[in-house]
Parts: structure tokens; C-alpha cells; sequence
């Protein structure tokens, strides 16, 4: 009786097994590099709609291409959503993610597929926008401090302790920045303008956009930041301004890679033709996120920053999304800038 007892009950536990086992294919490991609200509404919108159980995990672009690279040879993950466009190159050449071609690619702006074809299609573009700063007005006139409207005014000492932005080791938002000034002054200028800057900055933070988080919350006064991120805290009522800066700025186009040797590929592709769709991108607008998305019939607000109207740089996503220069502008940081007394 015993016998028959144990039989049944590895019968059972078998075909609780294969459930199991069944299950597990409808699920997905989401890592997103995004704003946190739009990151939850992105998994939980695609969970309603297809019934795929999503784990999200929300990390800086910079800490999630470090996680996919300790992840390589037993990858967690299943698909990349957000974040700035650099470190997905950097992951598309170090072949830590997958080439797709998505039906979709048909309905993007040129821009979104353009950063697609640089990298082999292992990734995609889901929406652009332009760096920048923002500062909260109140603070501003309390200290009596002038209105900054180029990156160089950021130098002056006035300045000193106001001034906030991310680690570009771990932001994409700062590593922008840093690529942005070389680009735009020359390598040895640039970094004497990041040295100058470092004079003034009172904390180098992980997340790309906590500066202006900050500024809102009236802890700091000046964050360097992605235009749109400071236009969501205008927009919700913050004494935030918004500056482009005089002498032109950088940009970023956000991409969405699949993870090389996803265990739920199936369900990434899934993710990725579902996160390109107009309707899915139009949702970003609950969120108050105000980037130009890749989608060309998404809708976009009229507050979000108007990029035809800002002195954009011809950024070289190629060269400055490269691992080589990545690592080497980051080492240059960190050597000659970081280390710096302030």
C-alpha cells in the first residue's frame, strides 16, 4: 500500500513539475533603465495585455550593462527596456544581447532604426531627447545667484555647491555629458571644463536624473539632466526652468535590447514588437514622460522640449557607444577629474 502510496505522490509531484515547468515559459525578466513609474506601467501593461508574468528589476543604464556583463555566461535576464542608447551599442559589441528585426521597424522614425542598423540589430531606438539642465527658480533668487543659460556658466564659482549631476560610471544620462562636452569643446578643453564643474558640484549621484529630483525637492539647485526629465518636474509643479545651453548639447536615443541566451526569447520578442507599437509609446504620457518616441504615430505632448528648436551636436553614437572609448573616457574621469578636491 505504501508502495502505491510513494508512486502516486512522485506522480503528483511530476505533474506539478511539468506546471511548473509550463508556467515558467509564460513568464519574463524585464531589466529597465527608465523612470521608475514608467518602467512599473511598461510591465504591468504588457502583463494585462498578453497574461506573461513580468519581473522587473529598474537599474541606471550604466549599472544594467555591468549586470549583463556578470551575467553573460548564465544570463538572468530576458529583455532591456530604456535607458540612454550608448551602453546598449556597448552591449550590442561585446555581443552580450541578440539581433531581432522587428515587424514593426516599418513605423519607426529614421533615427530609431538608424541605431538598429549601427549595431547589427541588437538594438532599437524607443525614443530620443536632448541633454541639458534644469534649476529650481526659488533657490536661485534666494542665493541670488545669476540665471545660467550656457554649460560654461555652470563654471563659475558662484556656482560653488549648487551644481548637481550622476556618476557617468553608472549613468548613461552623465556619461552623455561627458561625451557631450568632449564633442562639443575638444578632448583637452572638455576636460578641463569637467574639472572645472567638479569645483562646483556638491554630489555625484547614481541615478542620471535624481538631480533634478533634488532640485525639485529644493536640496540642490542646478541638476544636469535630460531636458524632458526637468520638464516632468516642471510640469508637476515645481519651480523648475528648463535650459538648452547656448553653446549646443548632446542627445540621447533610448534603446531596448534582447538579452543573448534569454530563457524566455520568445516572450522578449513578444516585449520588444509590443513596446514599439504607437499605442504602447502614447502611453508615456500618463507617466509625464516627455521624450520624442521612436513610434512616428505615437503622440507626444506639446510640453515635451521641441528638439527642431535646440542647437543639437551631431553626436557619434557609433564612436562614443563603442566599449574601447567608453572605457577610456570613464578611466579618464575617474584619473584626472573625480579625484579632484572640490
Amino acid at each position: 500500500m505504501s508502495k502505491h502510496i510513494r508512486l502516486a505522490a512522485a506522480g503528483l509531484m511530476l505533474s506539478v513539475l511539468a506546471s511548473t515547468n509550463v508556467y515558467s515559459a509564460e513568464k519574463l525578466t524585464y531589466y529597465c533603465s527608465a523612470q521608475e513609474d514608467w518602467c512599473q506601467l511598461m510591465a504591468k501593461g504588457f502583463e494585462e495585455e498578453t497574461g506573461i508574468k513580468v519581473n522587473m528589476t529598474r537599474k541606471s543604464s550604466g549599472e544594467t550593462m555591468a549586470q549583463l556583463k556578470a551575467e553573460a555566461s548564465n544570463p538572468k535576464g530576458d529583455i532591456w527596456w530604456g535607458g540612454t542608447g550608448d551602453p546598449h551599442l556597448q552591449a550590442a559589441e561585446e555581443d552580450l544581447t541578440e539581433p531581432y528585426v522587428s515587424p514593426m521597424r516599418e513605423e519607426l522614425n529614421d533615427w530609431a532604426v538608424s541605431q538598429a542598423k549601427s549595431a547589427g540589430d541588437k538594438t532599437i531606438g524607443i525614443y530620443s531627447g536632448g541633454l541639458g539642465y534644469g534649476y529650481n527658480e526659488d533657490l536661485l533668487k534666494k542665493n541670488n545667484l545669476p540665471i545660467p543659460a550656457c554649460w560654461k556658466d555652470l563654471l563659475k564659482p558662484e556656482y560653488k555647491g549648487h551644481v548637481q549631476m550622476a556618476n557617468p560610471n553608472s549613468s548613461g544620462t552623465a556619461y552623455t555629458t561627458l561625451a557631450t562636452i568632449v564633442q562639443l569643446f575638444g578632448e583637452d578643453e572638455g576636460f578641463e571644463f569637467m574639472k572645472g564643474l567638479h569645483k562646483n558640484i556638491n554630489q555625484y549621484t547614481k541615478s542620471g536624473s535624481a538631480p533634478i529630483k533634488a532640485a525639485a525637492r529644493g536640496e540642490n539647485t542646478i541638476g544636469i539632466v535630460f531636458m524632458h526629465d526637468a520638464v516632468k518636474q516642471a510640469v508637476s509643479g515645481f519651480p523648475i526652468k528648463v535650459v538648452a545651453p547656448c553653446e549646443g548639447t548632446g542627445y540621447e536615443i533610448g534603446s531596448m535590447s534582447i538579452v543573448k541566451g534569454a530563457r524566455n526569447m520568445e516572450n522578449a520578442k513578444k516585449f520588444y514588437d509590443w513596446a514599439l507599437g504607437a499605442d504602447v509609446q502614447s502611453r508615456s504620457l500618463e507617466v509625464k514622460a516627455y521624450q520624442v518616441m521612436s513610434n512616428k504615430k505615437a503622440e507626444s505632448s506639446p510640453k515635451a522640449p521641441d528638439l527642431s528648436e535646440v542647437k543639437l551636436i551631431d553626436y557619434d553614437f557609433t564612436k562614443y557607444g563603442s566599449s574601447d572609448e567608453r572605457k577610456r573616457l570613464l578611466k579618464k574621469w575617474d584619473d584626472e577629474v573625480s579625484t579632484l578636491p572640490q
